[in-house]
């Protein structure tokens, strides 16, 4: 019986699996929305939002805590400088988990999860044909 045992193994022993929820927590700071397992979604969301959670206080002692998960400086002065400025008014629920598809292989549930505030890059909309048409007319 698994009473009292929380949390999945997702098939890995425990260094391979903390190796894999620092990976993807760092992917997620660093693209803003990965796509992953349902599984791997649901347990890296905690760890994901405790990061947001010590960006949001930026105390040196906190960027150390980060810098011992994350170990990457580039990213953890991403998430202390920009990602956590964008959550001062919230007080938690910084990410989501969208359903996205099932992989072919083995029909395991992808989603999607992403920060809920994150910066979407828009690409600027090409002049359409009658545009560029009607300022020639005006010229």
């Amino acid at each position: 019986m698994r009473h009292r045992k929380s949390g999945r193994q997702l098939g890995r022993n425990t260094k391979h699996r903390h190796a894999l929820f620092r990976n993807l927590v760092t992917s997620l700071i660093e693209h803003e929305r990965i796509e992953t397992t349902e599984a791997k979604a649901k347990e890296i969301r905690g760890l994901a939002e405790k990061m947001i959670t010590l960006g949001k206080s930026g105390t040196l002692h906190a960027r150390r805590q980060a810098l011992s998960f994350i170990q990457q400086k580039t990213i953890v002065s991403k998430l202390f400088d920009d990602v956590a400025g964008r959550f001062h008014s919230r007080s938690g629920g910084y990410t989501r988990i969208i359903p996205t598809r099932r992989r072919p292989g083995d029909a395991a549930e992808m989603v999607a999860l992403e920060l809920v505030a994150r910066e979407v890059s828009v690409k600027p909309e090409k002049e359409s044909d009658t545009d560029a048409e009607s300022d020639a007319e005006k010229k």
